[in-house]
């Protein structure tokens, strides 16, 4: 069986036959992937009125320990993005009535986004489709292989920087 990526491997083969092209099998294919995977997400989300950043929010608060509440700098460190971006989704959620914002009882210069309880009804709703829709992404891949790409995926993370320390 020939994918994209072979066929991609084979032209720089037959211009470059002088340079080492491998590295974009794995890589090509991890963007690919990406890609595709990203888009049936997308679909699982919209049916819940939702975006990917959207519920990366409301389910990072979700799985915070009760009461749900998080800063913003604590939630950007968990989506990885910058705080205009936390800033914005932030103020998308909480207009449609999923999050609040407040100042903290203990230092009034934080600010505590919490989870409403329309917030994780909402979330509550989407986890089991978004589970189902990467479970059926991934049903080529028996358990054992999963977890061996699990494995090997997790080492390269960690070996490019995206560990816990």
């Amino acid at each position: 069986m020939t994918d994209h990526v072979d066929l991609l491997l084979a032209q720089w083969g037959e211009r470059r036959p002088d340079l080492d092209v491998s590295p974009m099998a794995v890589i090509g294919r991890l963007k690919r992937l990406s890609r595709l995977i990203e888009t049936e997400l997308r679909r699982t989300f919209a049916e819940h009125g939702l975006d990917p950043a959207s519920f990366d929010v409301l389910a990072t608060l979700r799985r915070s320990a009760p009461p749900h509440l998080l800063t913003p700098a604590e939630l950007m460190r968990s989506a990885m993005v910058t705080s205009g971006a936390v800033s914005q989704r932030l103020d998308r959620l909480e207009a449609r009535g999923l999050v609040t914002r407040s100042p903290s009882p203990t230092d009034g210069r934080v600010v505590q986004v919490a989870l409403t309880t329309e917030g994780q009804a909402l979330v509550d709703r989407t986890l089991p489709d978004h589970l189902a829709t990467e479970e059926r992404l991934l049903t080529a891949l028996g358990p054992d292989r999963r977890d061996e790409l699990a494995g090997t995926l997790r080492e390269l993370l960690e070996s490019l920087g995206d560990g816990i320390d």
